[in-house]
């Protein structure tokens, strides 16, 4: 039986994440422009892209594009729940100080610096491999 898992494990681990390519990570401090803000109670659902990038659907209608700094993702998986706040964060998010953000992994919290907020067009969603499409 603990021939099974290690043997299942190594399977896993040797099958590649899906990967998006959503070309190069947008520049520090890139935000929304206007009309594209969104309110951080309509955010629906997430995955998480790689250890820098983390997407959203807002409403059904929307998928966002944030990345973090430090890989606070890294070894996070999509049914990790995210944690927003305000205060310190905004109900409006336009820019990434606007967004306090973090992960829960197995109980326990990690907060993450957003450096950049961008919304994805509707074809670069509609090329995000199945699983990664929030």
């Amino acid at each position: 039986m603990i021939v099974l898992g290690a043997a299942t494990m190594s399977a896993c681990a040797m099958t590649p994440a899906p990967r998006a390519d959503l070309g190069p990570a947008p520049a520090d401090g890139t935000g929304l422009p206007s009309g594209q803000c969104f309110r951080s109670a309509d955010i629906r659902n997430h995955t998480i892209a790689d250890r820098d990038t983390l997407l959203i659907d807002v409403n059904g209608r929307e998928t966002y594009r944030i990345t973090v700094n430090g890989g606070c993702l890294a070894g996070a998986v999509s049914s990790d729940p995210i944690i927003t706040r305000q205060p310190p964060g905004s109900p409006i998010i336009c820019k990434p100080i606007d967004l306090d953000i973090g992960i829960s992994r197995g109980g326990f919290e990690s907060r993450c610096i957003v450096r950049s907020i961008v919304k994805l067009t509707p074809e670069q969603v509609a090329a995000l491999p199945p699983k990664l499409k929030p």
